[in-house]
């Protein structure tokens, strides 16, 4: 998504694909996804964006009891990062042998709420790019589908793809035959905001869309790390999309709004601007009172508040770095699909330091300096230094970071 999400959502967890992850056997993959929820397009629309296997991933079934989501937008699917036509979590595990993120699936559709899964991001190699032509990119994408029994899916199509014109062809004429091959399949297009609603790139991706005869359940921007100041000037790039999208596909004003998604990012952007609870609200509003497709948010890895809230004027992707209690913006989306969220607070307004466990080394501190081997526990897993460090959080440097994840402890 941005350029914080190119280190945080670039590689998935190392741990995880090290760990030798195997395939479920036929019964075990078809039990565990068997009872997905059936839920309305709105809460498919209203899914918050979730990285399942890096940045501390929060607990979806608190997330749920405390808020009343019903469904997550897992992310981000990658080509390998070697290379080749199959489908990755964060380019490093295989979808094919997953085993935690279909856990996690099953999880949240044992509470009754369901997922879609964002393939794209801002970071890493996209099946599009490496893929031969459409075709193969819609039977790696295919993979995931059948993989997880998805009734819905993202394509968050940003640089440096979209400025690919094959790749982009490639991406769009794989969502056109994903739609076509699966009956009721939700698709969502996400692409980067400007101030005139979306840039040159963007506005190419849609001039494909037009020419390959592709219309999906909505085309999101991304208003944030472009100078945007708060609400009133997200709403003011929504407006102007409107715009393109009146021009682009020959729609009235209500049905390119009805086409027409935001997909914001909560608390501090990459860039240093700061979007507040009154600014998703003011959002939330200028999206129902125009009848809007969609509305989510990068990320559910941070809807919790810092330590310190304003994290010393940093962008993190464990936290938000303003104010507030955990999960504060996810009642918005709630709200966007058209239910209430319980009026009881969260037990906690931040993410624990270190949860309890078996951890045998010391806790990890920000102020502390590390060297090469040394080793702290943080979030229940045990990570040791490749370099010297400080202040360096683990769990949010990334595959090729400082920290090595050696499992839990």
């Amino acid at each position: 998504m941005k350029p914080l999400r190119a280190l945080l959502c670039g590689a998935a967890s190392a741990a995880l694909a090290a760990a030798g992850l195997t395939a479920f056997v036929t019964g075990q993959a078809s039990g565990a996804t068997a009872d997905a929820a059936g839920l309305g397009n709105r809460w498919y629309a209203a899914a918050p964006y979730l990285m399942p296997l890096d940045n501390n991933p929060p607990d979806t079934a608190a997330i749920m009891d405390a808020t009343g989501l019903k469904a997550f937008q897992l992310a981000f699917v990658l080509a390998p990062n070697g290379g080749g036509c199959s489908p990755t979590w964060g380019g490093t595990a295989p979808v094919s042998s997953d085993t935690a993120v279909a856990g996690i699936i099953s999880s949240i559709r044992a509470k009754g709420g369901d997922v879609s899964v964002s393939v794209g991001g801002y970071g890493g190699t996209k099946l599009g790019q490496n893929c031969a032509d459409a075709a193969s990119t819609a039977a790696a994408y295919q993979q995931v589908i059948s993989k997880y029994q998805l009734k819905a899916i993202d394509f968050d199509l940003e640089e440096p793809e979209y400025e690919n014109t094959t790749a982009i062809s490639h991406e769009i004429g794989a969502a056109k035959i994903l739609q076509q091959n699966n009956p009721g399949l939700y698709v969502s297009v996400t692409t980067a905001g400007t101030a005139d609603g979306t840039g040159w790139f963007g506005k190419q991706m849609l001039n494909e869309a037009k020419a390959q005869g592709f219309v999906p359940d909505n085309f999101s921007i991304m208003p944030f790390d472009g100078g945007f100041s708060g609400a009133a000037a997200q709403t003011s790039a929504l407006t102007n999309f409107n715009s393109v999208l009146r021009s682009t596909f020959g729609w009235d004003t209500a049905t390119a709004y009805a086409h027409e998604g935001f997909s914001g990012m909560n608390g501090r952007s990459d860039s240093g601007e700061y979007f507040s609870q009154s600014d998703f609200q003011t959002v939330l509003d200028y999206a129902t009172s125009h009848g809007m497709a969609r509305f989510t948010f990068w990320s559910l890895n941070r809807d919790r508040q810092c330590t310190p809230p304003d994290n010393n004027g940093t962008t993190s992707g464990t936290c938000s770095s303003v104010p507030q209690a955990a999960w504060d913006f996810a009642k918005y989306s709630v709200r966007f699909a058209g239910a209430t969220p319980p009026s009881s607070p969260p037990p906690s307004s931040a993410p624990p330091s270190s949860p309890g466990g078996t951890c045998t080394v010391a806790a990890w501190s920000p102020s502390a300096v590390y060297t090469q081997g040394n080793e702290v526990s943080h979030n229940g897993h045990k990570w040791k230094a490749k370099w010297w460090t400080q202040n360096e959080e683990p769990g949010t440097t990334g595959e090729w970071g400082v920290w090595q994840d050696e499992g839990t402890c």
